[in-house]
């Protein structure tokens, strides 16, 4: 592991913390770390394949113990926020269901292994539950082609190489095989303890911060509207501005603070250019950006990074 840590740029230590804390962008570094070091390149299919019910974490057991495979994916896509900042995303369709994995503050592809790992533990979780060899009408993947062979015979369905998202894709009528792990007991025993994790995960985010955390997500490129945001929050664009007034905010503050933070962590943890920055972040041009920046932190953007950087060597 120590040679996985060294050529991911991580600390050797970092497992013996008793709470280990990463960004998004050191988690891929850790990833592909795994990727390379290992000598078998089906390493994620193998690290998430799991088939005894005692490895399987809370979440998963409340998921097992649903109805049907869609109710147990609504399950993991609903919890899936308390463990990193990634969304789970249902699209089904009148004859497809794709699952997609979103990482919300990434500014990268995630690495191949972490999308295979993804997708074998939907997979095992599909197969787990209905007590079938069931298997996706297809896999949709970004990469080019590579291991098609593995991926094929791991997942038992076409590969698509060069598509344009990360999916695998059942048939709709997919989500509603029953499952034969349903235990209505043990989901009345773990959904009310994951519930209040998510109550108090929540509820240690203020309403300007939860106003925040939506505009970062819709931080790709423009500059999300009140509307939208509202939209996010299932609120009217009325209350959206009332509840922030009340809390001593604005739809313009929290749209600074939003890019200000977002600012800090692309300049901090990647190689962005500060144009490429500056699109990610909504502005039109990088000198609409250099301005903004100046008044958040009194320096320029490019020296700001700089002396990050000086920071983090000495």
């Amino acid at each position: 592991m120590s040679s996985v840590l060294e050529s991911a740029g991580l600390p050797s230590g970092l497992f013996d913390q008793p709470r280990i804390l990463l960004s998004t962008e050191e988690f891929f570094a850790l990833w592909r770390g795994i990727g390379q070091a290992s000598p078998d390149p089906a390493i994620g299919l193998a690290l998430g394949t799991e088939t005894k019910t005692e490895h399987f974490d809370p979440v998963v057991l409340a998921a097992l113990s649903t109805s049907s495979f869609g109710e147990a994916m609504r399950q993991i896509a609903r919890y899936k926020q308390l463990s990193c900042p990634e969304e789970v995303v249902l699209d089904p369709g009148d004859e497809e269901w794709a699952i997609q994995f979103r990482w919300l503050l990434a500014n990268e592809t995630e690495p191949a292994v972490l999308t295979d790992l993804c997708f074998a533990w939907v997979l095992s979780i599909a197969r787990h539950g209905t007590g079938m060899r069931i298997s996706p009408v297809r896999l949709e993947l970004q990469r080019p082609r590579a291991n098609a062979r593995s991926l094929e015979r791991h997942f038992g369905c076409t590969v698509v190489f060069g598509a344009a998202r990360n999916a695998i894709v059942f048939r709709a009528s997919d989500a509603e095989l029953r499952f034969v792990t349903r235990n209505a007991e043990l989901l009345a025993m773990l959904a009310p303890q994951l519930d209040e994790e998510l109550k108090q995960h929540k509820g240690e985010e203020s309403f300007p911060e939860r106003v925040r955390a939506t505009i970062q997500r819709k931080l790709t490129g423009s500059r999300p509207k009140m509307q939208e945001i509202a939209r996010e929050l299932h609120i009217s664009s009325r209350t959206l501005q009332r509840r922030l007034q009340d809390a001593g905010s604005s739809f313009q503050k929290a749209l600074e603070e939003a890019r200000h933070q977002l600012a800090r962590h692309y300049l901090t943890n990647s190689l962005l250019e500060l144009s490429e920055t500056a699109h990610l972040l909504g502005y039109e041009d990088s000198n609409s950006f250099v301005r903004a920046f100046r008044v958040w932190e009194g320096v320029p953007p490019a020296h700001w990074r700089g002396t990050q950087r000086e920071k983090a060597v000495s």
